[in-house]
């Protein structure tokens, strides 16, 4: 069955929620989760706070590539695992931000709510470039309005898009919160994509 991938950023982490079928009628295949920052690391900025400019500086840089790291093999392992089980992945729907001026290290730091911020956009950015590197078509929605979004996007309206959400998550078991249905609403997006 072809699927798509739909991921949400947490801090630190990614949630993916995968559906087949159509956006219509979508079939549950799988969720999870995976890392974005190795174990027992602290948020980028967070971590980088206390240290002086040019370690700040180096700090963040190496977390980042630590993210993009992560996020590039988890992804490879989600695809991975749903080719060994039959599954034709190609797609993948990401919510996004809204971005952000293009601060230094230390302008982001010396503001406490542009680190938090700057590292919602760097967990997000780094979704979008590991989908790429696993050569998946990346479709994007703003995360702030996903569920609005999500049903323009495939000419449903809210109740109908959230109707097909709660058949996901029962299909699903819990947790279906709101990570996860914002995660298979950029799915259900990207699955529309597969079928246009």
């Amino acid at each position: 069955m072809e699927v798509a991938l739909g991921l949400k950023a947490r801090t630190g982490r990614a949630v993916i929620v995968v559906v087949g079928g159509s956006a219509r009628d979508p079939r549950y295949v799988e969720r999870s989760e995976f890392r974005l920052l190795p174990d027992g690391a602290l948020a980028p900025y967070h971590a980088a706070a206390e240290l002086e400019p040019s370690a700040a500086r180096s700090s963040v840089e190496r977390s980042i590539a630590a993210a993009d790291r992560l996020a590039v093999t988890g992804l490879r392992d989600a695809v991975n695992r749903l080719i060994a089980a039959g599954h034709a992945v190609r797609r993948c729907g990401v919510l996004v931000g809204t971005g952000m001026p293009d601060w230094s290290t230390q302008q982001i730091l010396a503001v406490h709510v542009r680190m938090h911020q700057a590292e919602g956009e760097l967990f997000r950015n780094v979704l979008v470039e590991g989908a790429r590197a696993n050569e998946l078509s990346v479709v994007t929605l703003p995360e702030k309005s996903a569920l609005f979004e999500s049903a323009k996007a495939i000419d449903a309206t809210e109740a109908q898009l959230a109707a097909r959400l709660a058949l996901l998550g029962k299909a699903a078991g819990p947790p279906w919160g709101k990570d996860q249905k914002e995660a298979a609403a950029a799915a259900l997006v990207a699955l529309a994509g597969i079928q246009a």
